[in-house]
């Protein structure tokens, strides 16, 4: 079977498949032991980047319940556990031009997500108020008023999505607080704020960083374009050939 997947080390896409083993090792243990749960299935997977600049490995271990069959023979019912090991969190790679604090409070926020989603939920609440001070010069005493500052700001899209966010369960009384004052959310909820610090980061700083490098490659051609102009040379013509 063939895996779309991205490194989480270097962002590299790829095409895996899961028959390469090069790329790809599987590994599956069946074990009772007079464990509470019964027939447990232990299912790991290692995906090496195929990327020779990186050459990271991914490790993902689950646990399954499992029931014999009619041959005596486990089969998995469902998963009851999944542990990423390797990395130790989903948080996507980020170019070095984020201001490092921002990107700490990120990925420290993935880093703890099921295991706290309420300190994941203050550390992503932080992240955001990091980038609206920092790439929106924007500066006020509660988050939410930061936020309906840049509503001028940021196109209607933007900010259907900010404000949909904001006004999901607990996240609503979540903005409106100290951004150092923990409140209860759960773990999807914690994945949404997430997920709008990925869109902010990309939508803003990266998408920024790409219009000025083409900015600059126009410019640099235009300054071609006018010495060649000023010194007399012009750019050769192909040869014109006819057929008789």
């Amino acid at each position: 079977m063939k895996i779309n997947w991205t490194c989480p080390f270097c962002g590299h896409d790829a095409i895996v498949h899961d028959k390469d083993e090069g790329t790809v090792s599987k590994f599956r243990h069946v074990f009772k032991h007079d464990n509470k749960y019964g027939y447990q299935v232990v299912n790991g997977t290692v995906i090496v980047c195929p990327n020779d600049e990186c050459k990271e490995y991914v490790l993902v271990v689950s646990t399954s319940n499992a029931k014999l069959d009619q041959f005596s023979v486990p089969r998995e019912t469902d998963t009851r556990r999944t542990w990423r090991l390797v990395p130790a969190s989903q948080a996507k790679v980020f170019p070095d031009y984020i201001p490092e604090p921002i990107r700490a409070d990120y990925n420290e926020a993935c880093l703890i997500r099921d295991l706290s989603p309420r300190a994941s939920a203050t550390l992503s609440r932080r992240c955001l108020q990091g980038m609206i001070r920092d790439f929106w010069n924007v500066r006020k005493k509660r988050l939410v008023d930061e936020i309906d500052a840049i509503k001028v700001n940021v196109d209607s899209e933007t900010w259907d999505a900010i404000d949909a966010v904001r006004h999901i369960g607990n996240i609503g009384a979540h903005m409106e607080k100290d951004i150092n004052v923990i409140v209860d959310v759960d773990p999807e909820e914690a994945q949404l704020l997430i997920e709008l610090v990925e869109t902010l980061l990309t939508d803003w700083y990266v998408a920024k960083n790409e219009r000025q490098k083409r900015m600059a490659a126009v410019k640099v051609a235009a300054a071609s374009k006018k010495q060649l102009q000023a010194s007399g040379v012009t750019k050769p013509q192909s040869p014109v050939t006819t057929t008789t």
